[in-house]
């Protein structure tokens, strides 16, 4: 079953990414990094890849999930970019998360307990239908609505990231208009002159090894690229490694200055 999986995937990507991109395997080798990134334009004639086996693995979603959380609360109407979260006064060990939140704060911060507030709001009947009749990625019963993005019940392979950003992008899901406005804004990391960069980390940290994330996309004058890399995280140092190395393998490909 694992093997048929792992075919059918395989073909979500186009002829183009079957092979090994030595630009993109040589970095990971460099920055001493195990872990898988492809990188593919809007139309799909364009994919690069590194490790296309492990690309399509699914590993927890993590806070990468938060995306399609985030256009599911907005439609749900649990929430808007409006509104304020008190803080339960509870110290975590996230600086961050230890303050009020808005829904903008909260999705660049990854805060945990304002996603799981969310998740009560929402409930485990309408999150199991909305994963489903998405197809992202795999949701295992039982589960539980406010832990199921990392305790491993909910996975999801790096060629699926992308399919669904693609999907998010081209506005293809069933959600309203504002909420993919709400969700644009609050997924920008970087705009300059030359491109606009829309991206969400993740950080399976009770996994074994630990799994981090990062998936987005980015629009710069010769169309839109979409990608989406993960690593297995051997330290909390080695978390920033999962922007440096996407933002490195946008630069190899000219994507970005």
């Amino acid at each position: 079953m694992r093997s048929l999986l792992l075919l059918y995937l395989a073909f979500l990507l186009p002829v183009t990414a079957s092979a090994e991109d030595a630009d993109l395997g040589g970095l990971f080798e460099k920055m001493g990094v195990t872990g898988t990134i492809i990188i593919s334009s809007d139309n799909g004639e364009k994919t690069y890849i590194h490790d296309k086996s492990r690309a399509s693995q699914r590993y927890r979603a993590a806070s990468t999930f938060k995306i399609l959380n985030t256009l599911i609360s907005l439609d749900e109407k649990v929430v808007s970019i409006e509104d304020t979260l008190k803080w339960d006064g509870v110290t975590r060990d996230v600086p961050e998360w230890n303050h009020d939140q808005t829904l903008e704060s909260a999705f660049k911060a990854s805060c945990v307990w304002y996603y799981q507030q969310l998740a009560k709001k929402v409930g485990g009947a309408k999150y199991r239908s909305y994963i489903s009749s998405i197809g992202y990625g795999e949701l295992h019963e039982p589960f539980n609505e406010t832990t199921f993005w990392l305790d491993g019940s909910l996975t999801i392979s790096a060629i699926e990231q992308v399919e669904f950003l693609k999907k998010v992008y081209r506005r293809q899901l069933p959600f309203a208009p504002s909420s993919y406005d709400v969700l644009g804004k609050i997924m920008l990391v970087e705009q300059s002159p030359e491109y606009l960069l829309r991206a969400k980390t993740g950080w399976a940290a009770s996994a074994t090894p630990s799994i981090g994330w990062y998936v987005g996309y980015v629009e710069n004058q010769n169309g839109v690229w979409f990608f989406a890399m993960n690593m297995d995280v051997m330290s909390n140092e080695s978390l920033s490694l999962r922007q440096e190395i996407v933002r490195e393998s946008l630069r190899l490909k000219k994507i970005i200055k």
